[in-house]
């Protein structure tokens, strides 16, 4: 509970119609989440627009609307507040509401294509284990030290995320690890938020379907480096061709990491197997337990993000060698009779494919098939579909196209828009079957001892969504039932 005018600190309104003097117990976007006395920020959002709800927000109790545009008949008791940017405003306001709980916190942002929920899942654990409260939001799950809440998106809409934040320092968290997605960026989620450290690590194609082109994305990317105070750091990859152009009109402090170019946290890879990494990092020897080159990237980004919140770095690599990355990343097991190794990646863009394919490429000792079963999401970014499927052909002995999240979209046009200008050598080692289970189970059915399965697009998540409706389906679920069928 606080006061219109202590929310409304931070907004500029372009018009005020009633009174400011309410005392205002909570804020909501979604109109069936208005409760008495509250505020209705009306946003003009990508599938809805607020404006047509808001006599609805007014019938479930709020008393103070924020819009962009005023409806034609105004209430007396009602105080309109109007706006440039509701989704801003709403922001600002909810900074304000909760207190500003990132200013009570370090809070550490990640962005880039790939990498982000390693990164931020690896900071996590990492702080843990040197002693602090910690906070993560991520993609696969939100937590507070050991208490898990459930995320539904990469990064929460403002009211829910300064809800969130408010929670972690109240529960005593120093520390919150977050990622920043493009669309969080984009539609002011984290605006206002108080950051001490951002991290990037690298950008590829991908969600064209909501940016429309690729330098509206990066442009998109790059603002939340340029929003950030000269008392917060930068991290970026250097060895990205765009990792300098996110940093170049930031006021923080800058600082590089790479493999290949002269960086501040410079690395190189010595050993790259099935018990990890050893990797030369800043003249120190390290084993680690992560596997592959895009492994010793976020573990470069991460090092660099330690040893700038002032941690020592002995017991940053000493801590560092002995954690596990997130749930879904290159997550993999070993069948124990036959020796295959069956691998479960959340790999959905063309660049985190390639990535993953090269990886298995190093660990393979040159005569085991390699087998990946990969399809893309629907209403998503269509132009990835047919270089999806180009790089699970090229560098795989054999591909299996399927089903992911076709969401409202018919599956079989999402895998024709796969197989579009397929090579002929590619189409005779691929397979399509629009059931996930049943590719799954095909490609173990394939395999010989010691061959590598694949299984890539879904990494952590727990169901496969069609036409709005979420069905229980976990790719490492499913293929270690299907490996142990097969031997029993």
């Amino acid at each position: 509970m606080t006061t219109l005018t202590h929310i409304l600190k931070n907004i500029k309104p372009l018009a005020v119609n009633g009174s400011l003097d309410k005392t205002i117990t909570g804020l909501a976007i979604d109109s069936r989440l208005v409760s008495s006395n509250s505020v209705f920020c009306a946003i003009n959002g990508v599938s809805t627009n607020g404006h047509a709800y808001i006599d609805k927000a007014i019938e479930s109790g709020a008393v103070v609307v924020v819009c962009e545009t005023l409806p034609a008949n105004l209430r007396s008791d009602i105080t309109y507040i109007t706006v440039k940017n509701s989704a801003e405003a709403a922001a600002l306001m909810a900074d304000s509401y909760f207190d500003a709980p990132s200013k009570q916190i370090v809070l550490v942002g990640v962005t880039g294509t790939n990498g982000k929920t390693t990164v931020a899942t690896l900071l996590f654990k990492l702080f843990r284990r040197l002693g602090y409260t910690c906070g993560l939001i991520s993609t696969v799950q939100n937590q507070i030290n050991d208490q898990i809440i459930p995320a539904t998106h990469t990064t929460p809409d403002a009211i829910t995320l300064n809800a969130l934040l408010r929670q972690m320092a109240d529960g005593g968290c120093s520390h919150v690890f977050m990622e920043c997605s493009s669309h969080a960026i984009h539609q002011h989620r984290i605006t206002g938020l108080s950051f001490a450290a951002a991290l990037f690590t690298n950008i590829t194609h991908d969600h064209l379907d909501y940016h429309k082109t690729f330098d509206e994305y990066i442009r998109v990317k790059k603002a939340f480096f340029d929003g950030l105070p000269a008392t917060a750091f930068a991290i970026t990859n250097i060895d990205d061709k765009r990792g300098l152009v996110m940093v170049q009109n930031t006021a923080a402090k800058i600082y590089t990491y790479g493999l290949k170019n002269l960086a501040d946290f410079k690395g190189k890879i010595i050993e790259n197997n099935l018990t990890g990494l050893v990797m030369d990092l800043n003249g120190r020897e390290v084993h680690f337990r992560l596997i592959g080159e895009f492994n010793a990237y976020n573990l470069l980004a991460v090092y660099g993000c330690a040893v700038n919140l002032r941690e020592d770095p002995e017991e940053v690599l000493a801590a560092l060698s002995n954690i596990t990355g997130a749930e879904g990343r290159f997550d993999y097991l070993i069948s124990a009779k036959q020796q295959i190794i069956g691998i479960v990646d959340y790999a959905h863009t063309p660049d985190a494919l390639l990535n993953v394919l090269a990886t298995i490429a190093k660990l393979r000792k040159g005569y085991e098939q390699v087998i990946t079963v990969v399809g893309c999401g629907g209403d998503r970014d269509k132009t990835k579909r047919p270089i999806m499927a180009a790089a699970a052909c090229e560098y795989s002995t054999k591909a299996i196209l399927t089903s992911d999240n076709p969401r409202t979209e018919d599956p079989l046009q999402i895998l024709a828009d796969m197989q579009a200008g397929m090579k002929s050598e590619h189409k005779r080692k691929c397979v399509v079957l629009e059931d996930r289970r049943q590719a799954i189970a095909t490609a173990v059915s394939m395999a010989a001892p010691n061959d590598i399965i694949l299984i890539a697009g879904k990494g952590h998540e727990k169901y496969q969504e069609i036409q709005g409706i979420k069905h229980h389906f976990d790719d490492k679920e499913e293929l270690l039932k299907c490996l142990q069928d097969q031997h029993k």
